[in-house]
């Protein structure tokens, strides 16, 4: 069984970069393309782990996390922040929101990968 990823980001070129680089580290990949979106998508795809972008319309990346932090049936579900934006007050502040780690864009691969495995091993 791969494990499922919802990458939620509002640029077509990260996503399809995330798309490509996580279904050839074999897991199941599905984006959308704003918080709302993400959030919509996110009862019918059951990720084992999402990924989103912070600086987003409609919905930011804040916003997807209070959204999931706040359903009861999501509490454990890993969330990483994957952003251009790599200030510690807006660390803190994801971090004090839920999610489960911070990835500064360019991502590195091989680095994602092997986070997304290590924070989704049951």
């Amino acid at each position: 069984m791969s494990i499922r990823v919802l990458a939620i980001d509002d640029s077509r070129t990260i996503r399809e970069m995330l798309r490509h680089t996580l279904t050839e580290g074999g897991f199941e990949v599905h984006v959308a393309e704003d918080g709302i979106d993400g959030i919509e998508k996110l009862p019918g795809i059951a990720p084992d782990v999402v990924i989103t972008d912070i600086n987003m319309p409609r919905m930011d990346g804040f916003g997807v996390i209070d959204t999931i932090r706040a359903a009861a049936e999501y509490a454990g579900l890993p969330i990483l922040v994957l952003t251009t934006e790599s200030a510690q007050d807006l660390k803190d502040r994801a971090r004090r929101s839920g999610a489960t780690g911070w990835i500064v864009k360019p991502f590195d691969d091989a680095k994602l990968i092997g986070t997304i495995r290590r924070i989704t091993v049951a």
